[in-house]
C-alpha cells in the first residue's frame, strides 16, 4: 500500500514538473537560472565581435516584460575583463545595460558578452518575443 502511494506521488511530481508554465514561444525562451544575465560570471552571450553592438540591441529589443510590456534600456558602460578567443585582442569586456519596463518597480542591470555566442534565453523576470 505504501509502495503504491509512493509511486503515485512520484508520478504526479514528474508530470507536474514536466508541464510548461505558460504558452507560446516566449515562455519556452525563459530561463530558470536566476543568475543568467544578472551576474557578470553568467552573462548573456550574443556573439559576433564585428556585429557585437547590433547583436546586443537586437537581443534587448527581443525582450519583453512578463505580460508583453515593451522594454527600455540604456548602456551604462563596460566592465569585467575576461579572456576570449573571439576577440582580436584575446580579451573582452562585458557591456552593462540598465533595463526596465513600464510597471516594473526597479531597474535591473544585465551583463552582455558581445564576443562569445550561446543559446539566447530571457533572464528571470523577462520573456522573449
Amino acid at each position: 500500500m505504501k509502495f503504491n502511494l509512493f509511486v503515485s506521488l512520484c508520478s504526479l511530481f514528474i508530470v507536474g514538473c514536466s508541464t510548461s508554465k505558460g504558452t507560446g514561444p516566449s515562455a519556452s525562451a525563459a530561463t530558470f537560472d536566476q543568475t543568467y544575465g544578472y551576474d557578470q560570471k553568467n552573462p548573456i552571450k550574443v556573439g559576433g565581435f564585428e556585429n557585437g553592438p547590433a547583436n546586443e540591441r537586437d537581443y534587448l529589443n527581443s525582450l519583453t516584460g512578463p505580460n508583453g510590456e515593451p522594454v527600455t534600456y540604456n548602456r551604462t558602460g563596460s566592465c569585467c575583463q575576461f579572456k576570449t578567443s573571439k576577440s582580436p585582442y584575446g580579451m573582452g569586456m562585458l557591456d552593462k545595460y540598465r533595463v526596465t519596463y513600464e510597471g516594473k518597480k526597479d531597474t535591473v542591470v544585465l551583463y552582455i558578452n558581445m564576443y562569445d555566442k550561446a543559446t539566447l534565453r530571457a533572464p528571470t523576470g523577462f520573456l522573449m518575443k
